[in-house]
């Protein structure tokens, strides 16, 4: 496995298509215009993970950008998540980062929700987790239609830490550009 500590991006796709997935998504951002894209499997069926130069938000609003020209460019790529900042798994650590960024990113009147992706062997258990992150936000809660989500995506000893909107995740199949 390679390492996961230096990430931005979070692909899923389907199982067995992780080599199909990696090679699309290595095109799409030679596409963008990242020279060197890395990118590799993890552990995980059906999720690869990818570092590149260009801002994570701006490379989901750039593939948006060509699934209008092209609804048909991705064939193996599912879902691609932003990732803001990476730890290692450990509620406390966590709990740091939200509390020292969530102001950057949510506004004052923002909505928010805390979205956790856990994988089946994961020991935390999600509401006293999600009540330990949420604890410091001073934001309104909204879980139906937020302003803004607190992604984090628990991936093994690491986990990935997103701050983003509706739009900051592209789902292919079910999005329209």
């Amino acid at each position: 496995m390679n390492k996961i500590n230096n990430i931005n991006l979070l692909v899923s796709t389907s199982k067995y298509n992780e080599i199909n997935a990696e090679a699309e998504l290595w095109f799409a951002l030679l596409t963008i215009g990242d020279k060197y894209p890395i990118i590799s499997k993890i552990e995980f069926p059906g999720l690869i993970i990818a570092l590149s130069s260009i801002n994570c938000k701006e490379i989901v609003k750039k593939f948006r950008d060509i699934i209008r020209e092209d609804s048909k460019f991705f064939k193996f790529i599912l879902k691609i998540v932003p990732i803001d900042f990476v730890c290692e798994t450990n509620p406390k650590i966590i709990r740091q980062i939200v509390n020292e960024h969530y102001k950057t990113y949510i506004r004052e009147n923002d909505t928010f929700k805390i979205n956790l992706k856990r994988r089946k062997h994961e020991q935390i258990e999600r509401n006293s987790f999600i009540e330990i992150i949420a604890k410091n936000i001073t934001n309104k809660v909204n879980l139906n239609n937020p302003n803004k989500i607190i992604h984090i995506e628990i991936l093994g000893k690491y986990t990935g830490v997103s701050f983003l909107t509706h739009d900051d995740i592209l789902k292919l199949g079910t999005d329209h550009p």
